[in-house]
């Protein structure tokens, strides 16, 4: 999906033309990966464009670079209204907010530190990740050839550019395949995540998804299915899950700030379930929809933008 042009990029304080946000072709980040980097989505509610859990993932990021013994110049409080500045800017109604944070232009060789940090808040357009059908419909995966990061290698618990090398590989041999997504395992054969998103499986009614230690990004949309299942009644809990489980299990979702929650309907070309949606995703997808579509917030997870118009009301102006 290719990234439509905005008037404004957020750098280190204050807007700067979409043109002019660029960096040296010798900057730590083109040679070793230094990089830090969120993903968080603007939706076009009913009572106006919301940011969908804007302070958690500032701080997340600020965790990503404490595991690499740096500390961003930048608060939380700075960041959320860098981002809540450039949607309102740029006069998005709904958008895909990456706030990032790389080395640049100084010193050569693998030690980073003396690098000079440049943090950017970026925005634009960007619909469904894997496809317009498939919240409705489902996709359809495969399990990678290629495992996740071991945790004393590389700590998947922070969002670093680098880790993502290893989310191509899992992608690219998906796609090539035929599939829409793949899923990696850990380093024990247990089920980790896909290539940017977190795994969810119903067995007997119960939610159950892996643990923190199974070399996976812990996600903030992961966070939010916790506490929607729980509104709802549906049990759910973190634990180890063998490979096989993915074949015999009733439902499977995947969850992400890109992906939301899309729904798995065969895994190696094996139905999960029945082949379709189940009644446990539907049901999470209508809460998570109550809060990003209607604009309800009775967990306190969105930043409404000032002085954007209520959809309902443009609505009404149209017809």
């Amino acid at each position: 999906m290719a990234i439509k042009k905005t008037r404004y990029i957020w750098k280190d304080g204050e807007l700067i033309p979409f043109e002019k946000a660029s960096i040296h072709v010798l900057s730590h980040v083109v040679h070793y990966g230094t990089s830090w980097f969120e993903g968080i989505r603007a939706y076009d509610t009913r009572k106006g464009t919301a940011i969908f859990r804007l302070p958690e993932h500032m701080q997340r990021l600020h965790h990503s670079l404490k595991i690499y013994r740096t500390v961003l110049p930048h608060s939380v409080d700075e960041l959320n209204q860098a981002a809540i500045d450039i949607v309102s800017k740029n006069e998005l109604a709904s958008c895909y907010i990456r706030p990032v944070a790389l080395r640049g232009f100084g010193d050569m060789g693998v030690y980073s530190l003396r690098c000079p940090l440049e943090v950017y808040v970026t925005a634009w357009e960007w619909g469904a990740y894997l496809g317009d059908e498939a919240a409705d419909q489902g996709v359809d995966v495969c399990i990678s050839s290629w495992d996740r990061l071991t945790p004393n290698s590389m700590p998947s618990m922070s969002k670093a550019g680098g880790n993502y090398m290893n989310s191509q590989l899992v992608k690219m041999e998906a796609v090539e395949n035929g599939y829409a997504e793949g899923i990696c395992l850990d380093t024990y054969g247990n089920i980790a995540e896909g290539s940017g998103e977190n795994v969810f499986v119903v067995v007997n009614g119960e939610l159950i998804t892996p643990p923190s230690a199974s070399s996976l990004l812990p996600g903030i949309t992961r966070d939010t299915v916790f506490t929607l299942a729980r509104t709802l009644g549906i049990p759910v809990r973190e634990q180890n899950i063998p490979r096989a489980m993915l074949y015999t299990c009733e439902e499977m979702f995947l969850t992400g700030t890109a992906v939301e929650i899309t729904p798995v309907r065969s895994v190696d070309r094996i139905a999960v379930g029945r082949g379709r949606v189940g009644p446990v995703t539907r049901a999470i997808q209508k809460q998570f929809a109550r809060i990003t579509v209607d604009g309800e917030d009775p967990h306190g997870w969105l930043t409404f933008v000032p002085g954007t118009e209520p959809k309902r009301m443009r609505t009404t102006k149209k017809k």
